[in-house]
């Protein structure tokens, strides 16, 4: 009697663990993982995280709030414009510089997202741009060299 009472509980007992762990893996529908996303978001503010874009091109202009780049974008002629906030950063020769240090005709490289439908800066690498486009920035310019001849 006691040897099927304790055949009895311990197969009561494995029967209760393959069943939690069989509905710990089960499979959701797809239907219910969206509605999980669905919470996930709402919990998380409602906001979806965007993925972040980047732009590399010769800076215009340059203010504390903006910066305006222009660049290649699909293999045309772009211009961005992007908002700078304080969480943005910006670095030049390895050291952190603020969007009023950047000068027209620096190259940089813009990595952004999508903030209230403005393209937001996240983080700005400067490379200070040749003395050729300085010059064509601020409007100065020689005369073009000619290259040597061949003899």
């Amino acid at each position: 009697m006691k040897r099927l009472l304790s055949v009895l509980v311990a197969v009561v007992f494995v029967t209760g663990v393959a069943g939690f762990a069989v509905a710990q893996t089960s499979t959701t529908t797809p239907e219910k993982k969206a509605e999980g996303e669905k919470k996930m978001d709402k919990a998380a503010g409602g906001e979806k995280k965007m993925a972040a874009k980047s732009a590399r091109g010769t800076v215009k202009s340059a203010a504390a709030d903006s910066l305006v780049v222009a660049g290649k974008e699909k293999g045309k002629e772009a211009e961005w414009t992007f908002a700078v906030d304080p969480s943005t950063k910006i670095k030049k020769g390895g050291k952190d510089i603020t969007a009023a240090d950047v000068k027209p005709g620096d190259s940089v490289s813009v990595r952004y997202m999508e903030k209230d439908g403005k393209p937001t800066a996240q983080t700005v690498m400067v490379s200070a741009g040749s003395s050729k486009k300085t010059e064509k920035a601020s409007g100065e310019m020689k005369p073009a060299e000619k290259p040597a001849e061949k003899k």
